[in-house]
C-alpha cells in the first residue's frame, strides 16, 4: 500500500513548495563526498533528481557551493527509526541544517500519528539498501529482455512502466544499460527496502499512512520507508 502511494505521489512533487528545498539539502549532503559527479556516485544521483524535477541549474550549483563552506549552514543527514501506530517499521531520513528542529517536528508529527521513536537500529536491520529504477517504454517484450541483459537484479511490469531492481553499487551501470530507444527512464533511486512486509487491516493501515504521508511532508525530511504491506 504505501510502496504504491509513494509512487503515485512522485508525479505531484513538483507541485510542493518545499520540494526543491529537499533535492538541494540533499545534494549537499551528497557533494560532502566531493563536488564533481562524474566521481561521486551519490553526488551524480541526487542532481538527475533534482533535473528530473525541473530544478534551476543555479540552485544545483549553490547547493553544491553550501556543501564546501561557500554559502549557508552545513547540511546534516540523519537517519530516525521509528514505529508506526500499529507496530510498523520506520526509517525517516532527514537533510537539515538545523537537527534540533528536525528533531522536534520529527516527533511532534509521530505523537500526533501515535507513533513513536524507536532506538538505535532497533528498525534499520529490517531493511536494506536497493536501487530503483523506474521507466516507460513504447515496446515491453525489448524492454524485458533490455532488463535481463542489464545486470539488474528482477524487475516488476504495470502495463508500459517497469520497476527495476539492483544493488546500490549498480545502479549507474545498469541505468546506462536501460537507457536505449523506446524506452524512457523516469527516476532512479537508493531506497530501502523492507525485507519482509507487514500486512495490516484496511483501518490500522490508512492510520499508518497518515502517519507516513505527515512524515514525508515535513521540509528537512527527505525520505520514508516503512514495511507496510
Amino acid at each position: 500500500k504505501w510502496s504504491s502511494i509513494k509512487h503515485q505521489k512522485a508525479s505531484t512533487d513538483a507541485k510542493r513548495s518545499n520540494l526543491f528545498t529537499k533535492l538541494a539539502n540533499n545534494i549537499s549532503v551528497a557533494a560532502r563526498k566531493g563536488a564533481d559527479p562524474a566521481t561521486n556516485f551519490s553526488l551524480r544521483l541526487a542532481i538527475e533528481r533534482a533535473r528530473a524535477a525541473n530544478m534551476p541549474k543555479a540552485n544545483i550549483e549553490k547547493a553544491i557551493e553550501r556543501a564546501q563552506g561557500k554559502l549557508g549552514a552545513q547540511i546534516e543527514e540523519i537517519i530516525y527509526e521509528a514505529y508506526g501506530p500499529s507496530g510498523s517499521a520506520i526509517l525517516i531520513e532527514a537533510a537539515t541544517d538545523n537537527k534540533n528542529r528536525a528533531s522536534a517536528e520529527i516527533k511532534a508529527v509521530l505523537n500526533k500519528f501515535s507513533g513513536k521513536l524507536a532506538t538505535a537500529n532497533a528498525v534499520q536491520y529490517l531493511f536494506e539498501k536497493r536501487a530503483v529504477i523506474r521507466l516507460e517504454s513504447d515496446n515491453p517484450d525489448q524492454t524485458e529482455e533490455a532488463i535481463i541483459d542489464s545486470g539488474a537484479e528482477n524487475y516488476a511490469k504495470n502495463g508500459s512502466t517497469f520497476s527495476v531492481f539492483t544493488k546500490a553499487e549498480n545502479l549507474i551501470s545498469v541505468q546506462e544499460n536501460l537507457q536505449k530507444p523506446g524506452q524512457k527512464i523516469t527516476s532512479s533511486e537508493i531506497i530501502f527496502e523492507p525485507k519482509t512486509t507487514l500486512n495490516l487491516d484496511e483501518k490500522e493501515a490508512e492510520k499508518t499512512i497518515k502517519l507516513l504521508k505527515a512524515l514525508d511532508d515535513l521540509d528537512d525530511v527527505f525520505s520514508v520507508s516503512s514495511n507496510l504491506g
